[in-house]
């Protein structure tokens, strides 16, 4: 490895834009995909009265479906000279995973902003295709002019989460999982962490809550709000089958440190009450909220646990709006809002 030393911001530093891969993939939402596009397009609304939007779609005809869409949502008025479009194509809509993850790159006294290449291979190969999804950060690349720099190891935007400063977050059900990297042991995975994203310790929590097919992704679960705060799911109720796995990683959080030795606050946020659609059990979570530069945008599900939920991350946020987006119908494809969003930061002078 060369003597550059690469940085992933946390995810509420100052952003240049959000991505989205438009959703066209029916059979992500089997019969219920209808309904989609609109909290696609309510998602976009907000975010482009924070910052740029970049959403990727397949031609033409879908670039104006998508911009007729955001333009008519009635939850807020779109700026639409903040919404750019791009004919990348993808297999599917989840952008937290197949798309660009930006760092900055710095040797000596130069600072860039770079896009890290992971490979992607759709969750351990659970739906195929996903090449179109695996170019995305280098096509990304080629259309920003920005260097692009591949890993050859297989890693989801949806399995991390950074403080900025040295701590990442992660689960040993995702990134030991076989069907990633098989051939790499835990201590391996920490150095490519360690070197791609600046993650001088690695926190590992256990398994994910059911129905995530993704094999536990953090970003249901326990996420940073500030260098030394992570928000962290729980469920109250023992006989909920999350309700074991969540103690489990609120526990593991609790004994955690930072850099400095010190503990960390963690903030309990509620569970939903069950989300299911044709007897599944859907990964409803809070926690999938994304972060953008001026608000947040929070899953909810028509849950009387929705107004809890909100009023902890407004406290998590004081100088951000804090949204809810019903996500009733987006998580019948088992992921909310930040499986289908990433950010790209600002540059840093």
């Amino acid at each position: 490895m060369s003597d550059y030393r690469y940085i992933m911001p946390p995810e509420w530093a100052p952003h240049k834009a959000t991505w989205l891969s438009w959703p066209h993939k029916l059979e992500s939402w089997p019969g219920k995909f209808e309904p989609v596009p609109a909290v696609f397009a309510e998602i976009a609304a907000w975010l482009s009265t924070s910052e740029e939007l970049h959403i990727n779609v397949l031609d033409d005809s879908m670039q104006e479906e998508a911009r007729r869409l955001i333009q008519a949502d009635r939850h807020v008025e779109a700026v639409m000279d903040r919404v750019f479009f791009h004919h990348i194509p993808t297999n599917d809509a989840w952008c937290r995973d197949h798309g660009p993850n930006y760092v900055f790159r710095h040797q000596g006294d130069r600072s860039e902003k770079v896009i890290v290449n992971w490979e992607y291979n759709a969750w351990g190969g659970k739906y195929e295709p996903f090449d179109d999804d695996n170019a995305v950060p280098e096509r990304v690349g080629a259309i920003q002019k920005l260097p692009v720099v591949s890993t050859g190891m297989v890693l989801e935007g949806g399995a991390i989460d950074v403080n900025g400063s040295g701590l990442l977050l992660t689960t040993e059900a995702c990134l030991l999982n076989p069907n990633r990297n098989p051939s790499m042991n835990r201590e391996e995975i920490e150095n490519q962490l360690r070197y791609y994203l600046g993650a001088e310790k690695v926190i590992w929590l256990g398994d994910g809550i059911v129905g995530d097919d993704t094999d536990g992704h953090v970003d249901d679960m326990s996420r940073f709000v500030s260098e030394s705060t992570i928000v962290t799911a729980v469920e109250d109720d023992p006989d909920d089958e999350n309700h074991g796995p969540l103690l489990d990683n609120y526990e593991r959080l609790r004994a955690s440190t930072g850099l400095d030795g010190r503990p960390l606050n963690i903030v309990r946020l509620p569970m939903p009450d069950p989300v299911y659609h044709d007897g599944e059990r859907l990964p409803a979570s809070y926690a999938n909220f994304y972060i953008a530069t001026s608000i947040v945008l929070v899953p909810t599900y028509r849950s009387l646990r929705d107004r809890v939920a909100l009023q902890v991350l407004q406290d998590c946020f004081p100088d951000r709006k804090v949204v809810g987006v019903d996500c009733s119908d987006l998580v019948w494809g088992l992921g909310a809002i930040h499986c289908i969003t990433h950010e790209e930061p600002a540059l840093r002078l």
